[in-house]
């Protein structure tokens, strides 16, 4: 039995050390001379005019929240589309599931107002 938690021992040991030799070297190897251009703000290469710490809006993240969600629709969908002559009709009811629940999704950030730019 003792033997079985050496592995796992062994397993965390290295699954923590390596990123940590890791890290130590690249601070132990990264070159440390800095100047005025290597501290400079970078922005599309053009300094800022203006407040740059501006508030954007909210939308903007809904947006990208809802894309997120189709896009890993796609990613599910896209195995059981591929393999969909070879399941049985569990596995073809439970993507219509998954579907539904996704097209339930849509219609309520549309009813919401989620796509609208005002």
């Amino acid at each position: 039995m003792n033997n079985e938690w050496l592995y796992i021992g062994i397993f965390l040991v290295v699954s923590l050390g390596l990123p940590a030799v890791a890290i130590f070297m690249a601070g132990l190897l990264a070159p440390k001379r800095s100047n005025a251009i290597k501290t400079s703000t970078y922005e599309c290469g053009l300094e800022t005019a203006g407040e740059t710490w501006v508030q954007f809006k909210a939308q903007y993240y809904l947006i990208a929240l809802v894309f997120l969600v189709f896009d890993i629709e796609t990613v599910f969908l896209f195995p059981w589309a591929v393999a969909f002559d070879k399941i049985g009709l569990f596995a073809v009811i439970e993507g219509l599931t998954f579907i539904s629940i996704l097209a339930a999704g849509l219609v309520y950030a549309w009813k919401k107002g989620a796509f609208e730019w005002s």
